[in-house]
Parts: C-alpha cells; structure tokens; sequence
C-alpha cells in the first residue's frame, strides 16, 4: 500500500506509457532480433553431401572499380572455394589502377575466373547497378551469389552453405539472404560500424525467417538468374545512386520465395570504413534509397526506432517529474530491457563471429537514429550523378 499510495496520477501515466513501449520493444527483440538464432537451431544439423547433386550452379559475381588491391588479397578466396561446380565474374567497372593486369594474373592461374567489363563511355547515376548487369547476362549458371572486391569468405564452403538456402521449401526459394560482416578493429568507430551492422543484419534476417523479409546487402546476397530477368534487373531503379542490393530486394521479396543463411561458414568479412567522414558518406548512400521501400517494409521499420527514443523520453520524463518510486519501477523496466538486449545481441554475435558489446549499446542505440535521421535530413535530394 506504501508504493500505490505514494504514486501519483502522473507516475502512473508515465509508467504505464513506459511499460507499453517497452513491452512493444522486448516484442521486436524475441520477435524479429532473435530470428537468426531460431534459424540456427532449426538447420544446425542439416547438412547435405558436397557430391550430391542438389548442390546447383552458382555464379559468383564481383564489381570491381580500382580495386587492385583488394583483388590481391581476397580474390583467391572466391577461387579456392570447396564446392563442385562454380565460377567467379568479376566485372572491370572502369577501373584507371592495375585491376585489369592483376585479374590476368589469376585467370591465368584459375579456370573458371572469367572478366567482363563496363564499356567507359557507360555514363548512369549508379554504374554498379550496369556492373552487376552485365556480370548476370555473362554467368553461365542458374544462381548468383553476389560479393564485393573488399570482401573474404569466412571459409572455402561459403558457397556450399549459401546454395544450400536454395534447397528445400519444394523449389520456391529465389532469394537468399547472408550476412555481411566487417573486421574488428581497436577503435570507437570501429565498435559503432560492427553494431550497426550486427542490429541491422540481424532485423533484416530476423524478418525474413518471420515471412517479412525486405532487404539484403551486396557483400553477401544470392538470388536466382531467372528471377534476375524476370524482374526487368534494375528497371526503375536506375534514377537512385544506391539500391543495388537492398532496394532491389525489397522490390522482389515475397513470404515464400525467401530465405536465410547465417552459419559460421556463410559469413563475409569486409574492411570497414577508417573515418567518420568516410562512415558518413556510405551510410547517407544506404538510407537515400529506405524512402522508396514498400510501405509495409517502412511502416515497420520506422515503429522499432519511434519506440526506442519514446522509451528513452518516458525514462527522462519520470525521472524530472516523477516520485521516488516511479523513478525505481523506470529503472526497472530499464533494466530488464538493457538485459534482454545484452543476451540477443550478444549471443547472435558470438555465433556469427561478432564482438561482444557491454553497456555502450546504450549510446549507441541512442546515436544511430540520431545519426541517420540528420544524415537523411541533409541529403542532396536533388543530385543526380553517375556514382558507383
């Protein structure tokens, strides 16, 4: 009776408030965020035969623009790779460094590397999207498993776990979705890039295995050729510098035809950007293209993110305006989230190879949406050049 009675109308307002948004939020984690480990105790002990013929096809395909040194230290990751039947495409995107001599060096070495390239008189706002064109009309099989020059598989059967997505589901899986990491490294902006590409990678994972999927990244992503064609390739999408990768999947993406891999082995490890302004730019090229998802993929993007900073704002509000004892139920409820977070985060991490995050999430989670909503506030909406 001593609490009830020493709380306000207000404290319970706030509390109440509090509650609903925190509720809503250990929703989306058990929901969504948990999604990839659900997965990967659901096919931890699948496995199919490397020699059996389910294995299909697969054309890896590479864009490659004066990426001569990355070519020298990850190319030959793609070309050792165990799997029985497969070839690499990298795609010279007028390249003005060494790219085109390192790339004879290997096919000199490796068979089944082949090269195309983009004519220089191409002139599009976003070249990469032609690229990748190009890479998928010169593939000479039924799947394209997609990466980028700056990236290393996590092992030689990363193609065999990222076909396997295809397998099963009676022939209906046309798109795959893998996970795309970047190497650790000692610094703050290294620790901020790992978990904003940890919370995004596993809510956009998290949604697929729950039947709404609506973006994948290009450093890991595998989608059928057919499926390619049959819709137009990039028409439509011409006019955005980015959305190679993430628009375009969420323009084919259905409930059925979708599915993920994220086993140790199917992770690609990529260099992270070195400075905020570098950081910076990417970032702002990757949110330029949210506003044309399907308002059914914004709606629920944008409602985890509106929750979270009301959360925060209920926790301030009770803490100027409320009683003693509201302000310990509020750091309760806090509590309990912080912990719910710390174990779905952190397990997630540790099974895809991932840093460990501690209390510093806090500030992150309270940055990131600060960060994007000012660099989509300040974006150049009414640019429109060539971009790769």
């Amino acid at each position: 009776m001593f609490i009830i009675d020493s709380l306000s109308q207000i404290d319970y307002w706030l509390l109440g408030a509090l509650a609903l948004v925190m509720l809503y939020q250990c929703y989306f984690y058990c929901r969504y965020m948990m999604g990839c480990n659900r997965w990967l105790r659901r096919n931890s002990k699948k496995t199919i035969n490397s020699t059996s013929e389910e294995y299909p096809g697969v054309s890896v395909i590479v864009c490659a623009r004066n990426e001569e040194n990355n070519l020298r230290n990850y190319l030959q990751a793609l070309l050792t790779q165990d799997y029985p039947c497969y070839e690499v495409i990298v795609v010279n995107d007028g390249s003005e460094d060494d790219t085109q001599m390192v790339l004879e060096q290997y096919m000199r070495q490796y068979k089944h590397l082949y090269v195309t390239f983009v004519p220089r008189e191409a002139r599009i706002i976003s070249s990469k999207k032609l690229a990748l064109t190009i890479g998928a009309k010169a593939a000479h099989y039924d799947y394209l498993l997609l990466t980028d020059a700056d990236c290393r598989p996590e092992s030689r059967y990363w193609i065999r776990d990222m076909a396997r997505g295809f397998c099963g589901n009676d022939g209906k899986t046309e798109v795959v979705l893998g996970y795309g990491a970047y190497f650790s490294q000692k610094s703050l902006l290294n620790s901020l890039i790992n978990y904003d590409t940890l919370f995004i990678g596993l809510q956009y994972m998290g949604m697929a295995v729950a039947g709404k999927a609506y973006m994948g990244v290009g450093r890991n992503l595998a989608y059928k050729r057919e499926t390619f064609f049959n819709h137009s390739g990039f028409r439509g999408l011409l006019g955005e510098r980015a959305g190679d990768d993430d628009l375009f999947v969420n323009k084919i993406v259905t409930r059925e035809n979708t599915q993920i891999v994220c086993t140790p082995d199917s992770i690609t490890w990529s260099v992270p950007k070195a400075s905020w302004r570098e950081w910076f730019h990417q970032k702002r090229r990757h949110l330029s293209v949210s506003p044309h998802y399907k308002t059914a993929s914004k709606v629920r993007l944008t409602i985890e993110p509106l929750t979270r900073g009301l959360f925060y704002a209920l926790l301030i509000a009770i803490f100027v305006f409320g009683s003693g004892w509201a302000m310990v139920g509020a750091y309760a409820l806090w509590c309990v989230r912080l912990i719910l977070q710390l174990c779905v985060i952190n397990t997630s991490s540790r099974r895809l190879g991932g840093q460990l995050f501690g209390i510093e999430i806090v500030l992150y989670e309270i940055v990131l949406p600060l960060v994007s909503a000012y660099l989509l506030a300040t974006h150049p909406w009414y640019k429109k050049r060539m971009h790769w």
